[in-house]
């Protein structure tokens, strides 16, 4: 398996993987080819794949606005889980934020996503209790 920074040429991989993911979210406008190169242009160093045999097996965007880090689309492929894949990129993707400065790291996973949400639980990450996660889209889907 080969880690290694997230590159636009990587969008079809990437978002086969994620269609092949229960849990995912995705959405015609952000989750395009030009959605996700243009959040690549402006994350261009903490955005991770794993790569087996010329095949994304696994994906991490991560960001941040200069205070907070944000997690999306982190996924491995069926057959990779369990065997490390995402708790790496998640660790590659952590130090790449931290690189910049970056103290706190928030993500968002659907409630009736247990796998998900299990992943996460193991990786550190607390479960807030206390916010109500609201959204105001911009532009129709």
């Amino acid at each position: 398996m080969t880690y290694r920074i997230m590159r636009a040429e990587d969008y079809d991989g990437a978002f086969a993987l994620w269609q092949s993911t229960p849990g995912m979210g995705l959405n015609s406008l952000d989750d395009s080819r030009e959605g996700i190169v243009r959040y690549l242009e402006r994350n261009p160093q903490t955005c991770f794949v794993a790569e087996e045999a010329d095949r994304i097996c696994g994906t991490v965007l991560s960001g941040h606005d200069g205070r907070r880090g944000y997690f999306y689309h982190t996924a491995v492929a069926r057959e990779k889980q369990g065997q490390g894949v995402g708790s790496r990129l998640v660790e590659l993707a952590v130090e790449a934020l931290k690189a910049q400065g970056i103290t706190k790291v928030a993500l968002v996973a659907f409630s009736e996503n247990e796998n998900g949400n299990a992943f996460w639980e193991h990786q550190g990450f607390t479960l807030r209790e206390d916010l109500s996660y609201r959204n105001l889209r911009l532009k129709p889907l």
